[in-house]
């Protein structure tokens, strides 16, 4: 098997990743980055890529590797601290997370991507322009998530089928229902998405998160 860790925006290196091969990349690692480790694990029949940073480095990493129809590669995520998506892929952080991305078996998982052609691993966030509330109307499936005006919508991964969940802020101490599904939703006459951390540049009329047709490959 061959093993090599892209290490994102110089995250501290774990004990257990310590002698693998590394490449030093940005905290979002640019296509050719990723292009040139590509060939070096293609050599081998069990490529594994251990992806060192944030949720938003692992999606842009699945991103490429969706568009590039390389979604074979399996995948290790390493997290130093508590993300969205080591929650919800149940990777743990740090060391333990790295033991895990060297040793674990590799699993076919949702990908869940939006309409944009991104990859979603943690969290977004939709809320109308400038932080104000969103209006609209939004669907999980055939269910209907809200129709009106609430303090924002996210939109999580999880780790089994069917894939999606979502859920609505509508004030700080009230509880909020998470509805799981293939696909959210939204339709709305102004919106901002904020996708792991990163704001979208663009007000869009609609958005939706779904599952791709193929899986990724999570190394747990």
């Amino acid at each position: 098997m061959s093993t090599h860790v892209l290490r994102c925006d110089g995250a501290p290196v774990p004990i257990a990743l310590a002698a693998l091969p590394t490449t030093p990349t940005a905290a979002l690692p640019a296509t050719t980055v990723i292009d040139e480790l590509l060939p070096v694990l293609a050599a081998d029949s069990l490529p594994r890529l251990i992806v060192l940073g944030e949720d938003a480095a692992l999606a842009a990493v699945l991103t490429h590797l969706m568009k590039t129809e390389r979604l074979h590669v399996e995948i290790g995520y390493v997290p130093i601290d508590k993300t969205y998506g080591s929650r919800a892929y149940q990777t743990g952080t740090g060391n333990a997370a790295a033991k895990r991305a060297i040793e674990g078996r590799a699993t076919e998982t949702p990908l869940i991507r939006d309409d944009t052609g991104t990859v979603l691993v943690g969290r977004a966030t939709i809320t109308g322009v400038d932080g104000a509330k969103l209006e609209g109307e939004a669907y999980v499936d055939e269910n209907q998530l809200f129709s009106g005006i609430v303090a924002a919508m996210q939109i999580s991964p999880s780790l089994h089928l069917p894939g999606v969940r979502a859920t609505v802020k509508r004030g700080r101490f009230r509880r909020r229902l998470w509805l799981q599904g293939r696909a959210a939703q939204l339709g709305t006459p102004g919106a901002v998405v904020t996708r792991d951390g990163i704001r979208s540049e663009r007000t869009v009329p609609r958005s939706s998160f779904y599952r791709h047709a193929d899986p990724w490959l999570l190394v747990r």
